[in-house]
């Protein structure tokens, strides 16, 4: 019996019903309504201290759908649904750039502050109490242009002046190093090859130096690196004593170099302004004692001082791998004091202190402020200017590590370039474009900024130059792994591969070259660039030939019998037929041959057979001319 139409109708309305939620509910839906219900209605006053506390929510960038709609408390689909109509899609596990998630938290009333994903974030700083605060060693970097005395200042200082052991037995390129005075005084100085270190560190916040020793010869002038170790340390707000060296050198003239200076409006203490200078000789010695003692009254208006009774907080100076001994870590303790089996987290690294070693080589169970020192025990090479840290739950430190290589993987994959549509259309419309893609990486900014800028003149309509990458330091396995990734070169100016770079490069086949002139690099770019350029096609005759006879054969065709009358006649030719000076066919051989053979090739004064591939419209006296397209190189403009 077909049911009516009354019965259809209440039937579609029944159902119409159930999906709009107006229907008979089940028990358990009426029991998930009536709690959210209950769940809205708070008191005013726990309504009014939410609002107060919640409209500011602390994310670090790079924080997924789920984990921001859980922050504002309020449903995943309403936060994917206000991407969606941004034009973003999205999925609950998907991370958001922080421009994304401050529109997204602005639509549902929140502003966003964000954190990183430093120490300082994640651990509470106690404040030290004045009276448990102690006097330290002043922490010394010395810098300068290559070739005006670092090393040999540093040398002269570490051999003299270090009251303990025998100076052969000083672990070389420890990277920091303390030395106690004949006083008893003690002073910490950072040994860094130049001063891309210290750039470094204060790039990454690191603010370990005290006081820098700016070294200049005196029988030279004030050099652009001279210059930038100047404004670093301006920037860096530490405070210089300049060290003229080389006093002893015929022709040194340490007063026009005090003379440059106060064209550069740093007037030392001879010339009536503020900034201590010495001469010295590296050397021979001379002055290095009252340079040094300059520096510890620079230290004392400083008035240095560290809480010695806490758990150690301070900065990596350098890392690598030892073969022997595994991750060594060159650190300093900048305040507490660091044990042996303490647990350590340094950037992205963690593990516990299974040995430390002072700049002699000699075990050390603990070390207080200012003191350098070398551990073993973290399951990685931190970065130099990494802040290391001692925690007492283990688990800790392993969450923040965690979270931080998470970040760090986030940030680079969200900052590689990407390709827009315009660019997709420039590159179609020229046909022939190609890329260079580079790594660049050198011992100063300077320098790397010289370079950067350089190389980016070298791009033509042809060739497109990207500097994927530019910083300061040594070639690291993460810029082998990038230029992998991005089919790229690495350049290295002043710098060579740390740790397994080198061989990892190999591995991946990725192209490292060493520089230490910029013109050099520039010149091998321009080099490389040109093998880039599409070659030009250019023709090169190869041999012409005369008919004398023609031979009419069937089912073959014509065959024109030849005499060569220059040059040499290929097989695998391209041909011209001229008569009277005018090229009336263009095309190739379809056979080559000497009396009955066929032949590779016919030379000069020898006659010969040949047939024109699809062509038989020839005459006697017809010139046959052989060429070849030949690559020649395009060079730059």
């Amino acid at each position: 019996m077909e049911p009516t139409e009354e019965e259809v109708k209440n039937q579609i309305k029944e159902t119409l019903e159930r999906l709009q939620g107006k229907g008979n509910k089940s028990k358990a839906a009426k029991y998930r309504r009536d709690k959210r219900d209950t769940h809205r209605q708070r008191s005013e006053d726990e309504q009014q201290a939410l609002d107060e506390g919640s409209k500011t929510i602390k994310v670090t960038e790079f924080v997924t759908v789920g984990e921001i709609a859980t922050m504002m408390d309020v449903p995943i689909t309403k936060v994917i649904g206000t991407c969606m109509s941004l034009g973003i899609m999205v999925t609950m596990n998907q991370r958001l750039d922080a421009e994304t998630l401050s529109i997204v938290a602005d639509e549902f009333g929140y502003e966003v502050e964000f954190i990183t994903t430093d120490i300082e974030e994640t651990m509470e700083v106690v404040q030290d109490k004045p009276e448990d605060l102690i006097s330290r060693a002043p922490i010394v970097t010395v810098m300068g242009h290559v070739d005006h005395g670092k090393t040999s200042l540093l040398d002269y200082i570490r051999n003299e002046n270090v009251i303990a052991g025998e100076s052969g037995g000083i672990t070389q390129h420890i990277g920091a190093y303390a030395v106690t005075l004949e006083g008893g005084q003690k002073i910490t100085f950072l040994d860094t090859p130049g001063h891309e270190a210290f750039t470094a560190m204060r790039a990454r916040g690191a603010q370990v130096t005290d006081i820098a020793i700016i070294v200049v010869a005196a029988d030279d002038d004030i050099m652009p690196q001279t210059k930038e170790a100047i404004s670093h340390a301006q920037a860096a707000n530490v405070p210089m004593i300049f060290a003229i060296n080389k006093i002893d050198k015929q022709g040194a003239n340490p007063e026009k170099i005090k003379e440059k200076l106060a064209a550069m409006n740093l007037l030392v203490e001879d010339w009536g302004g503020k900034y201590q200078s010495h001469d010295i000789s590296a050397k021979k010695g001379t002055g290095v004692k009252e340079l040094l003692e300059k520096v510890l009254l620079e230290a004392e208006i400083l008035d240095l001082k560290a809480n010695p009774n806490k758990a150690a907080v301070g900065t990596v100076v350098e890392a690598q791998l030892d073969k022997g001994r595994g991750y060594v870590s060159t650190i300093l303790v900048q305040s507490g004091t660091l044990k042996v089996g303490d647990y350590v987290l340094a950037g992205k690294n963690h593990g516990k202190v299974k040995a430390m070693h002072d700049e002699r080589g000699h075990s050390v169970q603990s070390a207080g402020p200012s003191t350098p020192i070398s551990i073993l025990g973290l399951d990685g090479a931190s970065t130099a200017g990494d802040k290391f840290n001692v925690f007492e739950d283990e688990r800790e430190a392993k969450q923040i590590a965690a979270k931080r290589t998470q970040l760090m993987r986030e940030q680079s994959v969200r900052t590689q370039r990407h390709i827009t549509l315009a660019e997709i259309g420039r590159r179609i419309a020229l046909g022939q474009f190609k890329e260079l893609n580079i790594i660049l990486k050198g011992d100063v900014d300077g320098s790397v900024e010289a370079l950067s800028s350089e190389f980016s003149k070298l791009s033509t309509e042809e060739i497109q130059i990207n500097i994927i990458h530019k910083g300061v330091g040594a070639i690291t396995e993460t810029d082998v792994m990038l230029a992998s990734a991005s089919d790229a070169i690495i350049i290295g100016f002043n710098v060579r591969p740390a740790g397994n770079a080198r061989q990892l490069a190999m591995k991946e086949e990725i192209d490292i070259r060493n520089y230490s002139i910029i013109y050099d690099a520039i010149n091998d770019l321009k080099d490389a660039m040109e093998g880039m350029l599409s070659p030009e096609m250019k023709e090169e005759i190869t041999g012409t030939a005369e008919i004398r006879e023609i031979f009419k054969v069937s089912k073959i065709g014509t065959i024109a019998g030849c005499m060569v009358t220059d040059g040499k006649i290929f097989r695998n030719s391209k041909i011209r037929i001229i008569r009277e000076g005018v090229v009336i066919f263009t095309g190739e051989l379809a056979t080559l041959k000497r009396f009955k053979d066929d032949v590779k090739d016919v030379s000069k004064g020898y006659d010969c057979g040949m047939q024109i591939k699809n062509y038989n419209d020839i005459e006697q006296l017809d010139i046959i001319e052989a060429f070849q397209e030949v690559e020649v190189k395009k060079k730059m403009k």
